[in-house]
């Protein structure tokens, strides 16, 4: 038998998009014959991964999971929301959840680390890519820990059970009641998933993004004609309810429309009788920021099947 070498097994995984023990096992099956090795794999269906890896993943879901004081997110991709209502894939991104709130966010890291099977994250996934026959990404993850309080967890749009289109966290650090912070967590996550705030406080907005924004103002604000003062009285005001409006701790909760967030977790622990404070948050909604490509899908199935289309 030849002697197959880790050098051997990366550079066939590199070249096939199969995952690492498929191709050991084809490598072994063939001796040690690359191009072998390739082709026992494509006949298993396996380096079909590397050619679908190129196409646009931007459905799937987002997974949520909450053990005590802490939770995690994480957003799979595929290229079509059928994909998200297979057994197979929901089961891996829940699998994958657990995975990431026991060992953390970091997504080289968790696809390292060992799935139920034995197998690792990014093997599993790669076979999925193969067996489902779709391209499909592990694209973001994040965990959040308190040293004492809650995290809570939010599914808006739910597909299943932890998980959706939306996934919030919400960080409480505190000595009240679980009951008292799974209530007030709840509520600050459904005005998470709808308000979508950009940061926790001000100051933790994007600086980038700000400028942005003082730029678009003063165009505006100098179309009026004002004196200079005035306009930079205008765009300062513009900034400073930009930065009320996109900092979750200042928006207005959207349960009444008139309560700042700041001012709903006080009440809840004026009402506690202890310090509540609202230490972190975690929004994901699937596909955001993906530039979805426009696909004409009576074409794609009238080219797969040969038939010519009507001019």
């Amino acid at each position: 038998m030849a002697d197959i070498t880790a050098a051997m097994v990366k550079d066939l995984r590199e070249k096939s998009g199969a995952g690492m023990m498929d191709c050991k096992k084809a490598l072994n099956e063939t001796g040690g014959d690359m191009d072998a090795a390739m082709d026992w794999l494509r006949t298993k269906g396996l380096a079909a991964a590397a050619k679908k890896s190129s196409r646009t993943a931007a459905e799937g879901l987002v997974g949520v999971a909450t053990s005590g004081n802490r939770g995690a997110a994480v957003e799979v991709n595929s290229e079509t929301d059928f994909v998200a209502k297979n057994d197979q894939f929901q089961d891996f991104v829940r699998e994958v959840t657990q995975i990431a709130l026991a060992t953390g966010g970091d997504i080289e890291a968790l696809k390292r680390e060992a799935m139920p099977s034995g197998t690792t994250v990014g093997d599993v996934l790669t076979n999925n890519i193969a067996t489902i026959g779709e391209n499909q990404s592990l694209r973001r993850a994040k965990r959040l820990e308190v040293s004492k309080g809650a995290v809570v967890g939010y599914v808006h749009n739910k597909q299943s059970e932890g998980l959706g289109k939306i996934g919030v966290l919400v960080a409480l650090e505190s000595d009240a009641s679980d009951e008292v912070l799974q209530k007030l967590g709840k509520d600050l996550a459904m005005h998470v998933a709808a308000a979508f705030p950009k940061a926790l406080n001000e100051e933790d907005l994007d600086e980038a993004e700000i400028e942005r924004e003082r730029a678009i103002a003063t165009e505006k604000a100098a179309e009026s004609g004002k004196p200079a003062d005035i306009i930079a009285k205008m765009v300062e005001g513009g900034i400073a309810k930009y930065r009320k409006e996109h900092a979750l701790v200042s928006q207005l909760f959207v349960m009444d429309g008139k309560t700042k967030i700041s001012d709903v977790v006080a009440k809840a622990a004026k009402d506690a009788g202890t310090s509540i404070v609202l230490k972190d948050y975690v929004r994901f909604q699937l596909g955001e920021g993906i530039e979805k490509e426009a696909s004409d899908f009576a074409a794609e199935v009238a080219a797969a099947s040969g038939v010519p289309q009507k001019a």
